[in-house]
């Protein structure tokens, strides 16, 4: 069987100023000139990713897997129509070159919004499968902050998402994937997909599947997953920030060969999420409260800045925690990271051990706060690259680009020339910097990091602090989404 494989994913974040461009997709590319083939499949052999999950499923059935293009760029704002484009002419043109396949797998995000398009894997997928045919099964995996279609759901044989935010489940979804595609290939799954689609947005702390309510939602779709002749329930939870039409809350069911059970299943876990919709809403910390806290605590408190999130398309070079710090003489914290390549270079100038002027941060806009004015000492100089140790892509190798270690009195600033979300504990590691043994931590993360710094933190804070990704619908514009919907219109009903 000649399977084909690969994916175009961002997350678009529409209230960021800088738009996402063909080049940020290359840095997010095996291959930069966007090439597949066996590049592609050495990049993510034996990693705890998607494609990791599709190339070891295939490795079970002999399938001749056909690499494509795989480009994932940071998220950030819209992306501009002419990268989109030539990344779906690629993807296409190298498909067409491996007809006919037998199946196709794509490791897809589902927020993905472009200059001209809402719902641009809607129109990926269409083009997937035009070029495919309709009996060719097309399966796409999806991240849980997906805003899914009624496109996505007509184009794809079946969509799965991520159970877990955070995503540490890359891995056993691709590996789903595969069996599922195994399954349609034997003719052993006859899919029937059932959508529906919640008049409710939430926002990414309460999204967390580690904590409640999601943790007993993610619990009542395992349970569902056990109803005979279910293949997969899959939770949404949207993506706010890209504030298409489409956004918000969703579960998509595949049942083997019977609407009728995708469509009670699906109905059944809508109503469930439902019920619950008022535990859905964050509590923010003023970070002068969580200083207080930590000043008493006998373990490691953070500071999860999720309004300047990288990870959530923000400019991460907020700097509203850094002068807090400072301001607050507090010891044995790090803020990680700031994205702010002049700084980088300025430190590098004065190599490491030296002392300068420094302007961190506050860059990008006037969103996230101002520059902060200092002199610090720079303690390390790197290259940027660790291998991620946890769960969520272990095994990667990832590059920050030129990385600086700035100490000002007892505060550390990790400050970066690429913008990424610094979720895995490999990164300060990497750096001499072990997280177990701080008092306080800033990072600039919604919820990823949780990941690998649950177990080692004795608190963590959601911080109130401002930006393009603030989990706080009063301060979010959201011209594009439908009406009513909740916790924007109170009232609304599930019908």
């Amino acid at each position: 069987m000649r399977i084909a494989i690969g994916g175009i994913a961002h997350e678009t974040n529409v209230f960021a100023t800088t738009p996402t461009t063909l080049v940020d997709f290359r840095l997010g590319s095996p291959t930069p000139d966007f090439s597949g083939g066996p590049a592609v499949l050495g990049h993510f052999r034996g990693t705890r990713t998607i494609v990791g999950g599709f190339m070891e499923e295939a490795t079970k059935h002999n399938w001749d897997l056909r690499a494509l293009l795989w480009a994932f760029a940071t998220p950030g704002g819209t992306v501009e129509q002419s990268a989109y484009e030539f990344l779906k002419g690629k993807l296409l043109e190298q498909l067409r070159a491996e007809l006919p396949v037998d199946g196709v797998l794509l490791d897809l995000h589902g927020a993905m919004v472009t200059e001209r398009l809402e719902d641009a894997e809607g129109d990926l997928l269409a083009a997937v499968r035009a070029a495919v045919g309709p009996q060719v099964p097309v399966i796409a995996t999806l991240d849980l902050h997906a805003n899914v279609t009624a496109h996505m759901i007509k184009e794809a044989t079946m969509l799965i998402a991520f159970d877990e935010y955070p995503h540490t489940d890359m891995y056993e979804r691709g590996l789903e994937a595969g069996r599922a595609m195994a399954g349609m290939l034997t003719k052993k799954i006859t899919p029937e997909v059932a959508f529906e689609q919640l008049p409710q947005l939430t926002l990414p702390p309460m999204q967390c599947t580690l904590r409640e309510p999601m943790k007993t939602v993610l619990a009542k779709a395992h349970e569902l997953e056990q109803t005979p002749g279910v293949v997969n329930v899959s939770l949404i939870s949207g993506f706010p920030f890209s504030n298409i039409r489409d956004t918000g809350v969703s579960v998509i069911v595949t049942a083997n060969g019977s609407p009728e059970v995708a469509r009670r299943t699906a109905r059944e876990m809508a109503e469930f999420i439902w019920e619950k919709r008022d535990e859905f809403m964050p509590q923010l910390t003023p970070v002068r409260d969580a200083i207080a806290y930590a000043e008493t605590a006998r373990g490691l408190v953070m500071l999860a800045d999720g309004s300047d999130n990288p990870g959530g398309g923000a400019p991460c070079d907020g700097t509203v925690i850094l002068r807090a710090f400072i301001e607050a003489q507090v010891e044995n914290a790090a803020v990680i990271c700031i994205h702010d390549p002049e700084t980088v270079e300025r430190a590098i100038a004065a190599g490491g051990g030296g002392e300068a002027e420094f302007e961190i941060g506050g860059k990008t806009d006037n969103l996230h706060g101002a520059p902060v004015k200092t002199r610090a000492y720079v303690r390390l100089l790197s290259d940027g690259w660790y291998v991620r140790e946890g769960a969520m892509g272990g095994g990667v190798r990832e590059c920050f680009g030129k990385t600086a270690v700035l100490a000002i009195g007892g505060v550390e600033v990790v400050v970066t020339a690429n913008r990424l979300q610094p979720y895995d504990t490999g990164f300060p590691r990497s750096l001499g910097i072990e997280p177990a043994k701080k008092k306080l931590i800033a990072i600039k993360s919604a919820v990823h990091f949780r990941g690998t710094y649950q177990d080692l933190a004795e608190m963590i804070f959601d911080a109130d602090t401002p930006g393009v990704h603030r989990p706080d619908f009063a301060q979010l514009n959201l011209t594009r989404v439908r009406r009513p919907i909740f916790p924007l219109d109170p009232n609304v009903k599930f019908e």
